[in-house]
């Protein structure tokens, strides 16, 4: 069959010849060139082009490193279905190349990244609104089964009471208002990266294992 190209993180592609490794090692931006073995799961890299790489910036600082390594593991996690994950694709390009410019903490980058890789695939969680009635917030209780904050009226039991500054980080970090975010004490976002992990496992059923890494 003929050749396929296409661009992807290079985190789990294994290096089939010597001359491409430094090519094909994790947080590298590459436009791969591979030819697909009929009957095999296993294709054959024969060309590889670095289009960006942002391993040098991430592996000299040890919270962007393990943050970068829990997006890693959530993208592949939430696109393991065969049909192409263009979005997920993207905003993990996306999230590297922030993590890596070093211009916001490590912490909030991964976090703002979870979130919106819950969103593409379908978990958005409200931090305003009820998820349950839509009642127009803010609500002040979290419940993870119901999809976010719940108003006093459709609060279910195991539902949590997180700072109203903590609620308001993460709608910051799902729309993208980075200077909300930036401002942020370092409580609210320990409280909020709790939430934010939680979230996520209760989605995958199971917890990220590098996300024990992170330093928070």
């Amino acid at each position: 069959r003929p050749a396929q190209r296409m661009r992807t993180p290079s985190s789990s592609i294994s290096p089939m010849r010597r001359r491409m490794v430094s090519r094909l090692e994790p947080f590298t931006f590459v436009d791969v060139q591979i030819f697909e073995k009929h009957g095999r799961d296993l294709h054959l890299v024969t060309q590889a082009e670095t289009l960006a790489a942002y391993g040098g910036s991430l592996v000299a600082d040890y919270p962007a490193y393990t943050a970068g390594q829990a997006m890693l593991e959530a993208a592949e996690r939430l696109s393991e279905d065969d049909v192409p994950a263009v979005q997920q694709y993207l905003l993990l390009v996306g999230g590297l190349r922030t993590l890596a410019s070093g211009e916001h903490s490590a912490g909030l980058v991964l976090d703002a990244f979870l979130l919106r890789s819950l969103a593409i695939a379908g978990y958005a969680p409200s931090f305003e609104d009820c998820a349950r009635c839509g009642d127009p917030g803010a609500h002040r209780f979290f419940n993870l089964p119901a999809g976010g904050v719940v108003c006093s009226d459709c609060k279910p039991s195991g539902s949590v009471a997180p700072a109203r500054e903590t609620l308001a980080l993460l709608g910051a970090l799902l729309a993208g208002d980075w200077g909300m975010a930036d401002a942020s004490a370092d409580k609210h976002r320990r409280e909020g990266s709790g939430l934010v992990a939680a979230y996520l496992q209760w989605h995958l059923e199971r917890g990220l294992r590098s996300l024990r890494l992170v330093e928070r």
